[in-house]
């Protein structure tokens, strides 16, 4: 009787453990939907952007599948990190852009963190990434929640699942969140 095939999660654990040969085995079950996740933040970067979302996922799955001390808690946990992983990586991109530029990040209207607003300019990205800094040293899960819907493009029922938290949670805290952040970013 042959062994099936490990699943993701145990991929994942083997990951963690160092074994390069199940990162490989991981890529064709994990390319599709971290492939999603980054079209999702691309549609929302500016046209001529350089960097593409097969060059986000190859960057991000490079990041993802090094050793760590802890293994992955499962597929949901996998993918909200790569969201967080994405938005760190376009963050790195926008700093690029703007290392010859000087002066300070213009406040952003509250419209900016609706999920449906582009991320065009990196003085935007910027400023979204260090708001985001101070909020996590406020409420980290609210900061997790916003990362989630802007930079992955996830529902609040996706947010939820991968939060292990209620809707009504996901939706009372991403207000709260996006009240903060207004505020932070007028100031």
């Amino acid at each position: 009787m042959s062994k099936s095939a490990p699943d993701v999660g145990e991929l994942l654990d083997l990951i963690a453990k160092g074994d390069k040969d199940a990162a490989q085995a991981l890529i064709p079950l994990l390319y599709d939907e971290l492939h999603l996740i980054a079209s999702r933040l691309m549609r929302r970067e500016a046209a001529n952007h350089t960097l593409q979302p097969t060059a986000l996922v190859n960057e991000a799955y490079m990041r993802l599948v090094q050793p760590r001390g802890e293994g992955w808690k499962d597929r949901t946990h996998f993918f909200a990190v790569a969201a967080i992983v994405m938005r760190q990586i376009l963050v790195d991109h926008a700093r690029a852009r703007k290392a010859d530029k000087r002066g300070g990040i213009p406040p952003l209207p509250l419209e900016f963190f609706d999920p449906a607003v582009t991320l065009q300019d990196p003085d935007r990205v910027l400023a979204i990434d260090a708001a985001l800094s101070r909020l996590e040293t406020l409420d980290r899960r609210q900061c997790r929640i916003v990362e989630l819907r802007v930079f992955a493009g996830m529902t609040v029922e996706e947010t939820a699942e991968a939060l292990k938290i209620s809707t009504r949670t996901v939706k009372r805290e991403w207000q709260l969140a996006r009240a903060w952040l207004y505020g932070e970013l007028r100031a």
